[in-house]
């Protein structure tokens, strides 16, 4: 009898730092060899040819969320980790998302019994904080975080969510006392409200307006602003879904003079654009998201942000809303830009886009892709090493890739619950045919193995960005100090 319970055996290894060749022996869901000619277990998976990845982590997607229009997404937690698994997606973390007037350990709670009923990958949570009272500050979002969801989004947009800088200096405050990571989205409001305005007015309501209602100094100036508000407090915060030049060299600036400022791009800024919008009657509606596709130019920004690491996260920022009056078009043939559904489906492609774009043209290393798509995710959130890599000792989470099948995108191929991609009909070189999550093989043969319900709950450790932060932090932060005091006032008042 084999000592181990699977075995995947003659593949070439990369991780976020070495590349090699070698077999992995799995047992109770872990990883308990790697080495060079490894007997065959009962269950063997012959590798050879192949690229053995880590599973991708997707740490920026909505799933089974209600938007603050209302909407519901398209995916529940079985669809969407269903999509994410036939993608090389081993571990998602979708959003716990407060709306104003709901109390955070309900929403958790709500959450935490989807995912647990549907979910067939591992997940874990971050929180979307809207409604920052006292009660949440002080007493449920700290212990939240110590029952390990360390990471929580704040808008600076969309009236139904957004928070004020005095808010968000409030939670990041918070953050920084509990050892948390904020997730700010980046766009400024009034200048978003005021262009609206202006092309309502003048009667430009379809689709592609949103592009230029949402234009993209309204995204740099926020992403500066937000950046000031951390540098205040001196901490840690992640600007996510970035998608221009102004924003991304704003936040290499903050870094290059020691800001502990980090963020994220997504599939949509790398592989549409604006005029995809400009499309007959409300078709433009299936590419609209927040902050929209740019230009040419912009595209060439973010894999250059990509590739010097001032983006350190390639994320899908799955919103799936169906084309129809469910979801994107709420009144048929007559919506209006102001209307739609903000966000794109990419759960299932976010990886194979970069891997066939990026590995396969050269621009990225094979290492880098596994940095981007997988380990980064995985340091970002406090998951490493259990998750985001393949050592002794980590689960058993693996994607083998084939890099030579050629695919044509189509959404009959998908397995999310959308309807339409906006990738459809693009060919690219290089897919995961056989994905092992915990040491179960979940996708193998084009089909699912397993069965609804068997992901696991994962809790986040302090984010490595905390980690570092506070191990570089000077003392004498004034701002801090002067709330750490307030706080402690506040208890011996109590």
């Amino acid at each position: 009898m084999s000592e181990f319970d699977l075995t995947v055996r003659n593949g070439r290894i990369a991780t976020a730092s070495e590349t090699y060749e070698a077999d992995i022996g799995i047992r109770d869901g872990r990883i308990v060899a790697l080495q060079q000619g490894l007997a065959p277990a009962a269950h063997d998976i012959d590798a050879a040819g192949r690229w053995v990845l880590p599973g991708g982590i997707d740490s920026h997607c909505h799933v089974e969320q209600l938007s603050g229009m209302g909407v519901m997404c398209a995916d529940d937690f079985y669809s969407a980790t269903v999509s994410a698994a036939f993608g090389g997606t081993t571990t998602i973390i979708p959003f716990a998302a407060q709306h104003r007037g709901q109390l955070l350990p309900d929403v958790v709670a709500d959450y935490a019994r989807r995912a647990a009923e549907k979910a067939v990958v591992d997940y874990a949570f971050h929180l979307i904080l809207t409604d920052p009272t006292e009660p949440a500050l002080t007493d449920h979002l700290p212990t939240l975080i110590r029952d390990g969801i360390t990471s929580f989004k704040v808008f600076m947009t969309y009236k139904a969510l957004k928070l004020g800088d005095d808010q968000i200096l409030d939670v990041l405050a918070v953050a920084d006392r509990e050892g948390a990571l904020v997730m700010v989205h980046a766009e400024n409001n009034e200048i978003i409200d005021w262009l609206v305005r202006h092309l309502q007015a003048q009667g430009y309501t379809a689709p592609k307006y949103h592009a230029v209602a949402h234009a993209p100094l309204a995204e740099a100036e926020a992403t500066n602003r937000a950046i000031t508000l951390a540098r205040l407090l001196d901490t840690p915060m992640l600007i996510v879904h970035v998608s221009q030049a102004e924003a991304i060299a704003t936040i290499g600036t903050a870094q290059r003079l020691g800001a502990h400022i980090h963020a994220e791009t997504c599939p949509q800024y790398l592989f549409l654009k604006a005029d995809d919008l400009d499309l007959p009657g409300v078709e433009g509606a299936k590419f609209c998201c927040s902050p929209p596709p740019r230009d040419a130019a912009s595209q060439q920004a973010v894999w250059q942000g990509l590739l010097d690491g001032t983006l350190k996260l390639f994320s899908s920022d799955h919103a799936p809303y169906r084309y129809d009056d469910s979801g994107k078009l709420p009144n048929g043939e007559k919506t209006t830009f102001k209307q739609i559904a903000n966000g794109l489906p990419g759960l299932e492609v976010r990886m194979p886009l970069l891997f066939s774009e990026g590995v396969q043209t050269g621009r990225l290393t094979i290492n880098e892709f596994v940095a981007l798509t997988a380990t980064n995710h995985a340091r970002m959130y406090g998951l490493l090493p259990r998750k985001g890599t393949i050592a002794i000792g980590s689960d058993a989470d693996i994607a083998i890739w084939n890099a030579e099948r050629e695919v044509l995108i189509s959404h009959s191929m998908l397995h999310d619950n959308v309807g339409y991609t906006p990738y459809e009909g693009r060919r690219i070189k290089g897919w995961p045919e056989v994905v092992i999550s915990r040491g179960r093989i979940v996708v193998q043969d084009q089909t699912l193995q397993v069965g609804r319900g068997s992901g696991q709950y994962l809790r986040c450790g302090v984010p490595e960005p905390v980690l570092k932060a506070r191990a570089l932090r000077p003392p004498d932060n004034f701002v801090r100090t002067l709330f750490e005091h307030s706080q402690a006032s506040q208890k011996d008042a109590q």
